[in-house]
């Protein structure tokens, strides 16, 4: 509230289904404004930090309803885990402040060397960030 920013990007290992989704090829990207999403997956494909937007939908809310809390940040039906943690981290988004989540949890390591990396840590992310700024906020 008090900072009001014009965007926010988080990029977190956040899951483990996020990689039986997409493999270590391209991270999940999650957002709740197609503008902000549009600029990071042509920046991402420009660069080679590909990204894949999967659906936030109200329909999956249901999964982090509780009987004794607020909410719960596990998805017990076994489905969706990666949308349903990308749902969670939605909830603390306030004003409508243009988001996107990514889920670099199949990009952050590598066990062989490709492109610019000689394996192990890649930093995914970092350049593509960069770039998106330089390009659409600078």
């Amino acid at each position: 509230k008090k900072f009001k920013p014009r965007f926010i990007i988080d990029l977190a290992t956040l899951t483990g289904a996020i990689i039986v989704s997409l493999g270590e090829e391209y991270a999940g990207l999650f957002s709740n404004n197609d503008v902000l999403s549009n600029k990071i997956f042509d920046v991402g494909k420009k660069i080679g930090e590909k990204v894949w937007r999967l659906p936030l939908d109200e329909s999956y809310d249901k999964l982090m309803n509780s009987p004794v809390a607020d909410m719960q940040n596990i998805n017990y039906s076994g489905g969706a885990g990666s949308i349903t943690a990308a749902q969670f981290l939605q909830r603390f988004i306030i004003n409508k402040t243009p988001w996107a989540h990514l889920d670099i949890a199949g990009m952050a390591f590598s066990k062989k060397a490709a492109n610019l990396n000689p394996g192990g840590a890649t930093g995914f992310g970092v350049r593509l960030l960069n770039r998106l700024i330089e390009e659409h906020y600078e």
